[in-house]
């Protein structure tokens, strides 16, 4: 590979955005000017949705009034629900389910059909409507796949709590609601990642916002990117089921040259800060209940591949016992991580084509030359 080919696009610089940004040596994270410290700790995840996608924190009026419109827009037709329904019965992959049903949400979507593609004021119902739904659907999926009928949205819950108790069938208690709103906020954004640089190059062809949450979820289900926090959780409950000191999984998973899932990211090189407070959740969460089991199983491993490797958790190393705790099925922490990220997506599709221009980049052509070849006609070959 040649020094000037960056391969994956690393350290790549392909757009200015004013919605976070990273800084992966201090183990930072700012959503437009706040710390996701202050947000996690001070702000609901509709506030934050109303913060990426206005560019400032609402006021009363402004936050009961963006809810309400939230609220409005949960229903999904039921010709959505129902291949939702034939989706689950056939025991569909989560993610591909809620890429497909996002997908078809636009032949319902009432946006007026003569609209601008980089219409502002169309492009914010939009996805306004597409970030109500998308709980909806990965509640009514889950029940459906578990033998259960959907359970409607209620209008008195927020984003958080409505979710849970379309999930569940029951409200949620306040210390779930809140440890939920709070994941939702630390995954609300993550600068230019994967999925959210698709959902651009997707808006940049002036496709619709449909298009573009839906290439972003493609994108997320795929393992390298979404995905660690199930397979985290599916490691806890190895370690679990082998009855073993998670010291000494971790060292014998280590010496069989296997992956501990959670641990590095791309942009991050210390703890992410998102990790920091999760965990603090996930040890809540433990307490109320009674057992620190999965909490100090995780703590173990943490600290010895910091000590030994030098490696720091993710989000998802501890976002895989916070909703494990919460009861939430393992493979639906993907779609949840999607029902979330939509606001970043949503917001940097604005951004973008705001100051729109067609991302294309360029590949160096590395095959065979004309004068290598000869063509043979194929009644000759």
């Amino acid at each position: 590979m040649s020094d000037d080919l960056k391969k994956g696009l690393e350290g790549v610089l392909v757009a200015e955005s004013e919605l976070s940004v990273i800084d992966g040596d201090k183990g930072e994270l700012v959503y437009r000017g706040y710390t996701i410290e202050d947000l996690a700790k001070g702000a609901s995840y509709e506030e934050v949705l109303y913060l990426l996608w206005h560019g400032q924190l609402p006021d009363s009026d402004e936050l009961s009034t963006f809810k309400q419109a939230m609220v409005d827009a949960r229903d999904v037709d039921e010709d959505v629900i129902s291949t939702v329904r034939q989706l689950a019965e056939a025991d569909e992959d989560p993610m591909a389910a809620l890429r497909t049903a996002v997908s078809m949400l636009s032949a319902f979507d009432p946006s007026p059909e003569d609209a601008e593609p980089t219409d502002e004021a169309v492009n914010l119902e939009t996805g306004r409507r597409i970030t109500a739904k998308i709980p909806t659907i990965i509640a009514a999926f889950t029940r459906i796949r578990d033998g259960e009928e959907p359970v409607e949205p209620r209008e008195d819950l927020d984003h958080a709590a409505n979710f849970l108790y379309m999930l569940n069938g029951e409200e949620p208690d306040d210390v779930l609601a809140d440890v939920f709103d709070q994941a939702l906020v630390l995954h609300a954004d993550h600068g230019l990642n994967a999925s959210t640089f698709s959902a651009i190059v997707t808006a940049s062809t002036l496709s619709d916002v449909h298009s573009a949450v839906t290439s972003a979820i493609g994108t997320l289900k795929g393992p390298l990117h979404g995905g660690a926090n199930q397979d985290v959780m599916e490691m806890l409950k190895e370690v679990d089921d082998a009855e073993m000191d998670p010291l000494e999984w971790v060292q014998t998973a280590l010496d069989e040259g296997r992956r501990v899932s959670g641990f590095g990211h791309r942009v991050y090189n210390v703890k992410d800060p998102r990790a920091k407070i999760l965990g603090e959740r996930s040890k809540e969460l433990g307490e109320a209940a009674g057992s620190l089991k999965w909490y100090e199983m995780s703590t173990t491993i943490e600290d010895y591949l910091m000590e030994e490797k030098g490696l720091a958790p993710n989000v998802d190393f501890y976002s895989a016992s916070t909703y494990y705790q919460m009861g939430i099925p393992i493979d639906i922490y993907t779609p949840i991580f999607a029902m979330s990220r939509v606001g970043g997506w949503v917001a940097h599709v604005f951004e973008y084509i705001e100051d729109n221009r067609l991302i294309r980049p360029r590949a160096r052509y590395v095959g065979a030359k004309p004068e290598d070849t000869t063509f043979v006609p194929l009644d000759e070959r």
